[in-house]
């Protein structure tokens, strides 16, 4: 790889002689702009704007323009001169943990190639203390006219460095969070979880920029003079009323893309929810909670009156069995009764004879 800056970088007393290569390529596709009328190159030529005339990049210098206008020359010699103790030298200051790195605060990135043999072991000693530390390195380094910000860290075996905006380069973003309070529940966040861990993770080399194939194919048939059918368009979704049934069908269709099969019913713990307006949800599932409260309320009922039923001829055989005991007993005693008289009889009949007898 061709390297775009050589230099140093300072480790304290230690100096390792680098070389700065861009880590990063664009492949965007690049397009020509041309006239639609007999498909002609349009160029843009560097003119001036005092004599008109085109001019070469030998006769371009720099130039800064004052607030009313006027242009204030800057030449190289003067940038030169500038007390820049970065100019080819990339300076650690400081050795930080990589969380504390703002991510909005990451711009180019470049690797750090060990420039000859002496450099080899500085550049494997600081290598191996950025590993073992677990941390990155802070710097200071100038590139294209500019001093930048920096952060070193370990990418395999090689020492990678990004460029950092500067902190006050970073905007608020006040603003531009909700300005309206909005509560969310812990079912919704459930899901929201559910949703990211059946997502997982991915491999970062199968994604792909599936635009630029499709630019790259079109490209192709136009140049050998064939069309292509055209893509078939997406379906037009609809409002999302219902935060919880668009997450719930956003589990499932993840679970489906991944090859993995969507929950029965008898495993969900809950009916799935659809996608409806907030109108006609209400309207159907009162209705639904109607139906469904009148049923278990008729089972009960008729499930009442089977209770009862069945305990009725319960309650007449045991007040035929109580009423028979009854009879039985009163049979017994109106014997009794009819005894004791017969017996009277008797003895008043044997008292009267005796009576006769002595007379």
């Amino acid at each position: 790889m061709r390297s775009i800056w050589n230099g140093a970088i300072s480790f304290g007393l230690v100096s390792i002689p680098i070389k700065l290569v861009n880590a990063t390529e664009n492949h965007s596709i690049s397009f020509r702009q041309v006239h639609l009328a007999d498909g002609g190159r349009i160029r843009y030529r560097k003119v001036c704007e005092i004599d008109e005339q085109e001019v070469s990049a030998a006769e371009i210098g720099k130039a800064y323009e004052d607030a009313d206008g006027s242009m204030i020359p800057i030449t190289d010699e003067d940038l030169g001169a500038l007390p820049l103790p970065t100019a080819k030298t990339i300076e650690i200051v400081a050795f930080v943990p990589a969380a504390s790195i703002d991510p909005l605060q990451m711009d180019a990135a470049y690797y750090l190639s060990a420039n000859g043999v002496p450099a080899a072991k500085p550049y494997t000693l600081l290598r191996e203390a950025l590993k073992r530390s677990q941390k990155v390195a802070l710097a200071k380094y100038a590139l294209r006219g500019r001093e930048r910000l920096g952060m070193l860290r370990v990418v395999d075996d090689v020492i990678a460095m990004h460029g950092l905006l500067w902190p006050d380069e970073i905007r608020s973003p006040e603003g531009v969070a909700p300005e309206v309070e909005v509560t969310v529940r812990e079912a919704e966040l459930d899901l929201a979880d559910a949703l990211m861990a059946t997502l997982g993770e991915v491999d970062m080399d199968s994604l792909h920029d599936d635009y630029r194939e499709a630019v790259e194919e079109l490209i192709a048939a136009k140049a050998e003079g064939r069309a292509l059918e055209p893509a078939a368009a997406d379906e037009p979704g609809g409002k999302v009323i219902d935060l919880i049934a668009a997450l719930e069908n956003s589990v499932r269709a993840a679970k489906e893309a991944r090859g993995e099969e969507p929950e029965t019913e008898e495993e969900s713990d809950r009916p799935r929810a659809e996608v409806t307006s907030l109108a006609g949800r209400k309207k159907s599932g009162g209705t639904g909670a109607k139906k469904k409260a009148a049923a278990p309320a008729k089972k009960t009922a008729a499930a009442t009156k089977k209770s009862a039923s069945s305990r009725a001829p319960a309650k007449k055989t045991a007040a035929r069995s109580t009423k028979k005991p009854a009879v039985e007993a009163g049979a017994g005693t109106t014997a009794k009764k009819t005894a004791a008289k017969s017996d009277s009889k008797q003895a008043t009949k044997k008292t009267a004879s005796r009576k006769r007898a002595s007379a």
